[in-house]
């Protein structure tokens, strides 16, 4: 899996060395999709999309790491919380508000990938057990293959056959894009009467000129390169998931 992550520091440089040891962990890999300088950017970052993993410092001016963490508790989805500071001495507090882990700087790699992999079990952990045996059963030149479907970014209609798309790769699946909505409608988005797509990796809607429609509005997904289109009718519910204005 890929962990989302944000970064919550008021030192510019120690999140700019930070995001580079992100970018060199070998496993899990990590998208750092938000960075903060206090605790007041941070609430107004998670108010507008979800993160896997919070990067906190402790001190920084107004609400320390400690009160932040404190209030990402109470989010319908919190992030898992690993901090990351120059102070040893808050380890037991950090640990009594149910952090992750408690990283002391200078950080190494080493121990960064610890604390991440252990931020990758706990939401594995999370995740309901039926959902984590649903599978997409592929036909592919005599082979068969299952396909999970949480690695699952997008769905789309293509002529009489449904195009599978994962971070990795494509697969082609015979099957109607309106029973796999049907069937499978909590974990997907229907954003065109031709693609649902997975409503965890919607991340921005953005004005998109499409040679067919012309002038209009895509969706980016996490891990996923090209845009997709959305229609006028799927428009609001896009706006809806994402918290944005109608």
């Amino acid at each position: 899996m890929t962990l989302r992550a944000l970064i919550v520091d008021d030192e510019p440089l120690a999140r700019a060395r930070l995001r580079t040891l992100l970018g060199e962990c070998p496993a899990p890999r990590v998208q750092v999709e938000g960075e903060a300088g206090n605790a007041a950017q941070a609430l107004a970052l998670l108010a507008r999309q979800t993160f896997d993993v919070a990067l906190l410092d402790v001190h920084m001016p107004g609400a320390d790491g400690m009160a932040l963490a404190r209030s990402l508790q109470a989010l319908p989805q919190p992030p898992a919380i690993v901090f990351v500071t120059a102070h040893a001495e808050h380890a037991v507090q950090a640990f009594e508000i149910e952090a992750v882990d408690y990283l002391t700087k200078p950080v190494r790699l080493s121990r960064l990938t610890l604390a991440l992999q252990k931020v990758e079990r706990a939401l594995q952990r999370q995740v309901p057990e039926a959902a984590a045996q649903e599978f997409l059963t592929i036909q592919d030149r005599g082979r068969t293959e299952r396909v999970p479907l949480q690695d699952v970014a997008y769905l789309k209609a293509e002529l009489k056959y449904v195009t599978v798309r994962t971070a990795e790769r494509s697969y082609i699946l015979d099957a109607s894009l309106s029973e796999l909505e049907e069937k499978f409608g909590a974990q997907f988005l229907r954003i065109h009467r031709n693609a649902l797509v997975t409503r965890r990796l919607v991340r921005a809607l953005e004005k998109h000129y499409d040679d067919e429609e012309g002038e209009g509005w895509a969706v980016r997904l996490q891990g996923i390169g090209e845009p997709l289109a959305v229609s006028r009718r799927q428009l609001a519910a896009v706006r809806e998931l994402l918290g944005a204005p109608r």
